[in-house]
């Protein structure tokens, strides 16, 4: 293969790659929907008592920030700005693995579990709205949520673009207790995870449980019911050899 055919062939791919990118939303800039949402698509979100996302419950980092999810949202209430998503991100999955509609009665919020349901009061106009919230954002400081085109829409302030509001939490009585683990290690081999496990499991008198998922085994201490436990035992982790170990929250036993 000559010079100029490998040069041709590598700005090639590297066209298709940055294509790619590029092409991650199918619009740059986030716009209104062609139409305006319908009094139905308009109608509170039914507040059900949902099983939270673990996954989402973890610490992660965007943008340089690091962000730790909440671990209850009974009592969450909190007064800032909103702003709404629309076409840019219609059809593309959420943080927790569902198809974001931005007709919809839902938001994202950066530390709210997965999913948690809001009540969002406009303070310049009194308009509410309650929607389930099912994403992490808006990742700017000076925000606080970002609601659906169609929440955004009911509130008044879809032209605007950004408001005023009032967040709180709707909560329903739990069914059964909230379970806490400790996620202390994931890897690719079931007997070094193994090995960690009984270390531990004599180490701290706790029960704990391994589980496959996407090829990885993941070993989890607990369950505990008591916060104020695990994050101690948490702590003392965090200090030795398991620095990344997080807490995960449970309505069921994994």
């Amino acid at each position: 293969m000559s010079k100029k055919t490998l040069h041709l062939g590598l700005g090639i791919l590297l066209l298709l790659l940055l294509s790619a990118c590029s092409s991650r939303y199918h619009i740059k800039h986030d716009k209104a929907p062609l139409r305006a949402p319908t009094e139905l698509e308009m109608q509170d979100a039914i507040v059900t008592n949902e099983a939270k996302s673990a996954s989402t419950g973890r610490p992660y980092v965007v943008l340089g920030k690091r962000y730790t999810p909440m671990s209850d949202e009974h009592g969450y209430k909190e007064q800032g700005t909103a702003s709404w998503y629309g076409r840019k991100f219609h059809g593309y999955h959420t943080s927790n693995g569902e198809v974001f509609d931005m007709f919809d009665m839902t938001a994202a919020h950066k530390t709210l579990p997965l999913p948690s349901f809001v009540k969002v009061t406009n303070l310049d106009n009194g308009k509410s709205a309650i929607v389930r919230v099912n994403d992490r954002g808006p990742f700017h400081d000076d925000r606080i949520i970002d609601l659906s085109y169609a929440a955004a829409y009911k509130l008044g302030y879809h032209l605007n673009g950004t408001a005023k509001v009032k967040v709180e939490a709707i909560t329903l009585a739990r069914k059964a207790p909230r379970l806490t683990y400790i996620q202390v290690a994931a890897g690719s081999q079931l007997d070094k995870i193994q090995m960690m496990a009984n270390a531990l499991e004599q180490k701290m008198a706790l029960s704990n449980v391994i589980t496959l998922e996407n090829g990885l085994y993941k070993l989890r201490l607990g369950p505990m019911q008591d916060d104020n436990q695990a994050q101690s035992v948490l702590n003392s982790l965090r200090k030795g050899e398991f620095s990344q170990a997080f807490l995960l929250y449970s309505e069921q036993q994994l």
